[in-house]
């Protein structure tokens, strides 16, 4: 939408940006790595603009990331001065509040978990578009691994974002996605209506999201892949040295079963091999959800000889990713947690059980070319398997790390050559409405 379109603040310019990014609760460090990071270059492009997330959190995102407006999860934008100074003094304190009281939600995951699964299942009842859209310049979906039937709730609820902007004439784009899998009938037919719509769409894999958006319509020349939006905030944290602990984390969720033997080898391992190693095992964590990833990471350092502490409820994705750079090697069944190693040169081994995680690691290793190895936790000699491959690449770390710091940059520069793509979405439309 132009400047004369109801999309621009009357009588500013300012471009209105509203940005899906499918973590509407703030409890994902590795979504909220990826909120930063879109947030800083839109601004960098258009530092005048007032750009919107969705949340259902206003004032945790105000604390975590302070360049963005929150725009309730099925409101409108706020007024000129919607943002105070009372807000802004509030926000810090929010975050230590829920940082001190907080403990698992597995209410927030319930009506997800309520719809999961595939096959012939119907589409989850959805809130009501948020009025916000049709009055933007720009709907953008931020990178996450949302599309896919093991999160039906939030596919169809960012879906049926971007149909109402096209519907309104609005531009729309998604960044640094990760599709699929995807075999829900309901699924597939509302994404082959919506995705082909859709200016840009970059993905952060090119092992299946490319297959995938053409079988759905996709014009080739609208696909990009770009890596992960927050290989760019963890490479800017690297060390100059390579680190020295273990770093692990395990995440144990409706979309990650991990059998309770598969736990007790993992830890067995770990704590032998950072022994072994005279390192400190490293608990890291992304998600704050149920016991996803504290709680059960936690309970592997029992028995290990050196063992670092996790970082508190409030802590930020920069503190995370701050850990991960004391780190030789990380151990991880959690997505993001791979990125910000492989970003910074530190090879990392990911742990998955399930088509989805599959799909997450291999597409990562592919994008980094090396330093990275994918083990199955159900796997029959899995305890000979992981220590296979802590042993190999604890060895080859500081040599795998120049060729993983120059495939960062690649993928780094590539996002950034995405991002170009998007801004010209809007600006291509205002030139148009001027000739």
């Amino acid at each position: 939408m132009g400047q004369g379109k109801p999309g621009a603040d009357a009588g500013t310019g300012q471009t209105r940006i509203l940005v899906e990014n499918g973590e509407y609760w703030l409890r994902n460090r590795g979504d909220i790595a990826m909120m930063e990071i879109t947030v800083r270059r839109l601004r960098e492009h258009w530092p005048r603009a007032r750009v919107g997330l969705l949340t259902e959190a206003p004032r945790i995102l105000r604390a975590l990331v302070p360049e963005a407006e929150p725009v309730p999860a099925s409101g409108a934008w706020g007024g000129e001065t919607a943002e105070t100074s009372w807000d802004r003094a509030l926000a810090p304190m929010a975050l230590r509040w829920r940082a001190a009281t907080d403990g698992p939600k597995t209410a927030l995951r319930g009506i997800r978990n309520s719809v999961r699964g595939g096959g012939e299942s119907p589409a989850p009842p959805q809130p009501a578009v948020p009025a916000a859209a049709g009055a933007a310049d720009l709907v953008l979906a931020q990178g996450g691994g949302y599309l896919t039937d093991i999160d039906l709730y939030q596919a169809h609820r960012a879906l049926n974002l971007l149909e109402y902007a096209q519907a309104q004439g609005v531009p729309t784009a998604m960044i640094g996605q990760g599709l699929g899998p995807i075999d829900d009938p309901g699924l597939l037919e509302h994404a082959a209506r919506v995705l082909p719509g859709v200016g840009f769409i970059g993905l952060r894999e090119g092992r299946r999201g490319p297959d995938l958006l053409t079988k759905l319509g996709v014009a080739p020349e609208r696909i990009l892949v770009t890596g992960d939006d927050a290989i760019e905030p963890a490479y800017l944290l690297r060390r100059p040295e390579i680190g020295g602990d273990l770093g692990i984390c395990l995440r144990v969720a409706y979309y990650a079963r991990v059998s309770d033997a598969a736990r007790a080898t993992l830890g067995e391992v770990v704590r032998a091999r950072a022994a072994g190693f005279d390192a400190a095992l490293a608990p890291l964590v992304i998600s704050e959800y149920d016991g996803e990833d504290r709680q059960c990471t936690r309970s592997l350092l029992t028995g290990a000889a050196r063992a670092r502490a996790p970082i508190g409820r409030g802590g930020s994705a920069t503190a995370v990713i701050r850990q991960v750079s004391g780190c030789r090697v990380v151990v991880t069944s959690a997505y993001h947690l791979a990125v910000f190693a492989l970003a910074q040169g530190i090879p990392a081994i990911g742990l998955t059980a399930s088509r989805y995680y599959d799909d997450k690691f291999h597409g990562l290793a592919e994008i980094f070319g090396g330093g990275m190895r994918v083990v199955r936790l159900d796997a029959p000699e899995l305890g000979r398997s992981l220590d296979d491959a802590i042993r190999e690449l604890w060895e080859s770390a500081p040599d795998l790390r120049k060729s993983l710091l120059h495939r960062a940059q690649q993928q780094t520069a590539a996002a950034r050559t995405g991002m170009d793509r998007v801004y010209g979405l809007v600006e291509g439309d205002r030139a148009r409405e001027e000739r």
